[in-house]
């Protein structure tokens, strides 16, 4: 067999497994019976690579990839051997699973499935995917032997099986309404589940600001807390030509003159939470050049991204209500008005009327609406009979299936000086990505 099919058979494998994210496999089995026996099973089987190397987990309903990223660079920046693991991907799987910097490579990857796939018959359980990639990224960072490892939380927390690490420092970035049929319909619920990353002993890392939810935290007793806006934070941040320009505080100082190559003011409070998170995992102030650098080198890709100019292409990959209303108010802040095509496709669980008016449809000069490449997608018809409802004229509004066709009917209907907006899953986004950075 060529290595082409090699690979080819390898990821089929991993493809045929439950996967929560694509829809693939029975959903209930996470609502019926969460558990994290598969997982610790699966890693037992590969001699618990996890406990090789300390973790910093993270959490939280928007910002917690970014919040990776930028933790991760800040570890490598200050000479560390770095481990990322961030979910879900955009384009390819590769992308969730980082050494100081570089994507695992094929080769790498399909070497540590195929060792999964032996290992599976002797299992007591069939593993999911994610669980699968996971132990994948877990077993490489050991193999690399990582310093440390950034990991984010796929959903919740409590039951994610990225929740086998060793924790020294848990993340918390937010908590808002999302993923309500596996987290619970209240941010209380959601919260207590997020929770659930939080080691006795461990140095938790709190970027919710709400009062009411912080003894459900607490109640998981962290050795210590940073709460964001009293030990760490902002004093300062700006906009900037092509991003932020930050002045940071933690516990260890004042970080001043931080630029931040990302839009959005909530990219400013993750560097404060990614800055807290790195200072408290090293237990000691990071020198202001290496903070500089680091966040200079920050890139997150389908996060309020452009793309493209004239039109003005902006990828966001905005999924929950919390996160549309974020990217609406860096759209008012950060791009000078201009006619706005959004290209909008959800998952089935999301309230169409809910996420257009938060992403501010009905001041859209047109709606493109799409359906994301998974089993998951809404009908985009649904999606219009939505725009119309929120008070769009039926002729702004158009139903495109193909993600692709969607851009490129937005990029046809735009004019050179107005904007379009890609947003509402990350499927989209990253689909709408392959057209227009790699054709």
């Amino acid at each position: 067999m060529n290595q082409r099919s090699r690979v080819r058979d390898v990821f089929a494998w991993l493809d045929s497994h439950v996967n929560l994210e694509t829809g693939v496999g029975p959903s209930r089995r996470r609502i019926d019976h969460p558990t994290l026996e598969r997982i610790t099973a699966l890693l037992e089987m590969l001699g618990s690579p996890q406990l090789a190397y300390p973790a910093v987990h993270l959490t939280g309903t928007n910002g917690k990839t970014s919040a990776t990223r930028m933790a991760s660079e800040l570890l490598t920046t200050i000479g560390l051997s770095v481990g990322a693991y961030t979910s879900p991907h955009l384009e390819r799987v590769n992308e969730r699973v980082i050494w100081n910097g570089r994507p695992i490579d094929d080769e790498e990857l399909v070497a540590i499935l195929a060792l999964l796939a032996g290992i599976e018959p002797a299992l007591p359980d069939r593993p999911s995917w994610f669980e699968l990639v996971t132990a994948a990224a877990l077993q490489w960072f050991a193999d690399v032997a990582v310093d440390v490892a950034a990991v984010e939380v796929g959903v919740g927390g409590t039951w994610d099986a990225t929740n086998v690490v060793d924790g020294r420092v848990a993340v918390v970035t937010n908590v808002s309404i999302d993923h309500v049929a596996y987290l619970g319909p209240t941010r209380e619920a959601i919260a207590r589940e997020k929770a659930g990353i939080v080691k006795p002993g461990a140095t938790l890392v709190l970027g919710e600001p709400d009062l009411d939810l912080r003894p459900i935290f607490l109640e998981r007793e962290p050795g210590r807390v940073l709460v964001r806006d009293i030990d760490f934070g902002l004093r300062d941040e700006q906009l900037a030509h092509g991003g932020r320009l930050l002045h940071l505080f933690t516990p260890g100082g004042d970080y001043p003159g931080a630029f931040l190559p990302l839009h959005g003011r909530y990219q400013a409070e993750n560097a404060a939470v990614a800055l807290a998170a790195a200072e408290a995992f090293l237990d000691t102030p990071l020198p202001i050049d290496v903070v500089k650098e680091a966040f200079a080198s920050v890139r997150s890709p389908g996060r309020l991204e452009v793309v493209r100019h004239e039109p003005l292409v902006v990828l966001d990959g905005a999924h929950n209500v919390a996160g549309a209303n974020a990217l609406r108010a860096a759209l008012a802040e950060e791009f000078l008005p201009a006619p706005r095509t959004l290209v909008v496709g959800l998952l089935r669980e999301k309230e169409p009327l809910e996420m257009l008016e938060a992403l501010g449809a009905a001041e859209a000069a047109r709606v493109v609406c799409c359906r994301p490449p998974t089993s998951r997608g809404l009908d985009p018809a649904r999606l219009a009979d939505a725009a119309v409802e929120l008070g769009l004229p039926s002729e702004a509004v158009d139903v495109v299936e193909a993600v692709d066709e969607a851009v490129e009917h937005a990029l046809e209907v735009t004019p050179p000086e107005g904007q379009v907006v890609v947003a509402g899953s990350l499927y989209v986004v990253g689909a709408a990505r392959r057209t227009l950075v790699h054709d």
